[in-house]
């Protein structure tokens, strides 16, 4: 079997790594890919959202399955497109995807469907938005309705902090349209967890569990980012916590979307926040989430392939999906400034020490191959995976390979794995 994934980070890089190990596929090609994925797939020079580009190439070579990694293009129907052409691909219809393309979209699919999460107001006039937030509680949430690359969550502490948020988001455009809406959430408090789960449109079976660390600095200090680092398992998502969040928001979320009439297939993201009034959502993803996918899939040890097939044909019900018990712990290493400014072409050294490591795996971002040197090529550049029998095992491992791979300008976080 011949797969094509769609993406070019470290998500896509797992993905990339997880379906190589299945002895059912005989080649994988990626786009456009980046410099560690060249290395298990045929890297193609079309962006992830030339949906056009992506179907021509299909089309005209012998890829027999297409599994899409990033959001941008399920938010742009890449899987509409390639079913119209009767291509087999892997991921939401556009109608599902919009779970995660309008924050406004998936609280009122909450509220109807009373998915516990938090309590909220949605605005597409400002003034009306300032208005609301004169009497509001703090501290308070303000979310662009649209992607953001992870960064339209704004928690502001103060009236003026509320403002400012509602000018940068809905005035200054700074996430673009993403920002014509808001969402004014209530501020809940308590550990973050992260659940992906594979979809057929009418069975969820839910992943293992991850935290991830969204901010850019220790202690959870700095700007939001696309996640600097995370671990699997979370110690507070206890078997308790587990039923419970089946029983009221997984089971509920797949059920509301088909009676919504847009069926889920693909793999659904749950962002918890576990309160001491119970578990609750705080946003869905519509693919795997990143770097969550770093840690979640080197726990997996059911065939990839094999999911996404039974995925597809309605049938994840019979499958028994099987993961290992081992802790993981993914660090990023991020190019200094990000997420906000930050500089590219710097070379990298020390990744020869992992090539065929056991326990470490490194998961490639923003890099790029120049006459045979790795260079750094985005914000986040590397995620350094480690598998241990224990988390403090595996966050040992993972910080050990950090000291050992070198770029100008490495930033990275230091607690990765503690809370």
């Amino acid at each position: 079997m011949n797969i094509l994934v769609v993406g070019s980070g470290g998500r896509e890089h797992a993905i990339v790594w997880k379906l190589a190990q299945s002895s059912r596929v005989d080649k994988l090609y990626c786009a456009p890919g980046n410099a560690g994925i060249a290395s298990l797939a045929e890297c193609v020079d079309i962006a992830a959202t030339d949906i056009e580009g992506l179907l021509a190439f299909v089309k005209a070579n012998p890829v027999d399955l297409t599994v899409v990694g990033m959001d941008d293009p399920l938010m742009l129907g890449i899987v509409d497109r390639f079913e119209s052409e009767g291509l087999s691909i892997f991921g939401p219809r556009q109608n599902a995807a919009i779970l995660e393309g309008s924050k406004v979209f998936s609280k009122e699919l909450m509220e109807k469907y009373h998915i516990p999460t938090a309590a909220y107001a949605s605005f597409s006039d400002p003034v009306l938005a300032k208005a609301y937030i004169q009497s509001s509680d703090y501290p308070l949430v303000i979310k662009a309705d649209g992607l953001a690359l992870g960064k339209g969550v704004l928690i502001c502490d103060s009236l003026q902090e509320a403002e400012a948020a509602i000018h940068t988001i809905m005035i200054e455009k700074k996430f673009g349209a993403a920002g014509d809406t808001i969402v004014v959430e209530e501020f809940i408090t308590g550990p973050e967890v992260s659940v992906l789960a594979f979809c057929d449109g009418e069975h969820i079976v839910p992943m293992v569990s991850a935290q991830d660390h969204k901010r850019a600095m220790d202690g959870d200090q700095g700007l939001n980012t696309g996640g600097m680092g995370t671990f699997s398992p979370s110690k507070y998502y206890t078997e308790a916590i587990h039923d419970i969040c089946v029983q009221q928001i997984y089971q509920p979320s797949i059920e509301a979307m088909k009676q919504e009439g847009r069926p889920f297939t693909g793999i659904m993201f749950f962002g918890l926040m576990l309160t001491d009034k119970g578990p609750k959502l705080l946003e869905y993803n519509a693919r795997f989430g990143d770097p969550e996918a770093q840690v979640v899939l080197p726990r997996l040890q059911t065939d990839l392939v094999d999911i996404i097939e039974h995925a597809m044909d309605g049938k994840l019900n019979e499958m028994d999906i099987q993961w290992d018990n081992q802790s993981t712990v993914c660090v990023i290493l991020a190019s200094g400034g990000y997420p906000i400014q930050y500089e590219k072409g710097y070379a990298i050294n020390g990744l020869e020490h992992f090539q065929d490591h056991k326990d470490i795996t490194v998961f490639h971002a923003g890099t790029r191959l120049d006459n045979g040197k790795y260079l750094t090529n985005g914000g986040r550049v590397l995620g350094i995976t480690a598998t241990a029998n224990d988390m403090t095992a595996a966050r040992e491992k993972a910080y050990q390979a950090v000291d050992k791979i070198h770029f100008e300008k490495k930033h990275y976080r230091k607690d990765i794995g503690l809370k």
